[in-house]
């Protein structure tokens, strides 16, 4: 018994040494997106509302992300979007808007499947007009808010010149284009 024991206890040791042991395999690389990038994409958003993917990193068995920057001018329009398959991170450098999210989406469309927003941007998605009974909350420089997939969300009101904000798009499917830089 004593033998059995050590035995299970010896094998035990060794399993564990070599499996602690095994080298890790990178799933990519890293991708850098500068300060300098960001406000030279900033810099040319000249329309009233931009929206510019910067990058979008394929990682081995891991979701695709997309780092991009949104512009929308004041007037805020009644213009709502949802994305069946990005979840969204936004963080606002510039501005202060009121951000609606949840809630139902007036007068939904799909967007077109070979548009710059579906093959670029967010993959499947659909727009509408205002988003009624959702959650408001007012959005200022340094704030971040998470947007899951499926929730339709806009800004209700912009209470300066402008709003920017660097979006991270979390892309679980893959749907995003690997490996896209923004000319």
């Amino acid at each position: 018994m004593k033998r059995v024991s050590f035995a299970i206890v010896l094998a035990c040791a060794l399993w564990s040494t070599s499996y602690a042991q095994a080298p890790k395999t990178p799933r990519g690389t890293a991708t850098d997106v500068t300060n300098a990038d960001i406000m030279a994409v900033v810099s040319k958003m000249t329309t009233p509302v931009s929206d510019i993917q910067i990058r979008v990193a394929g990682i081995e068995n891991q979701p695709n992300i997309g780092i991009g920057v949104v512009r929308r001018a004041k007037p805020a329009g009644a213009n709502s979007i949802e994305h069946s398959q990005i979840s969204e991170i936004y963080h606002v450098i510039r501005g202060t808007a009121t951000l609606v999210t949840g809630g139902t989406m007036e007068n939904p469309r799909e967007s077109a499947p070979d548009s710059q927003v579906v093959k670029v941007l967010n993959g499947p998605s659909t727009g509408g007009g205002k988003v009624a009974n959702g959650v408001s909350r007012t959005m200022t420089v340094g704030d971040v808010v998470i947007i899951p997939p499926n929730t339709p969300h806009w800004f209700s009101s912009i209470d300066t010149d402008d709003i920017v904000y660097l979006v991270v798009r979390v892309d679980p499917h893959k749907v995003l284009p690997a490996g896209y830089g923004a000319k």
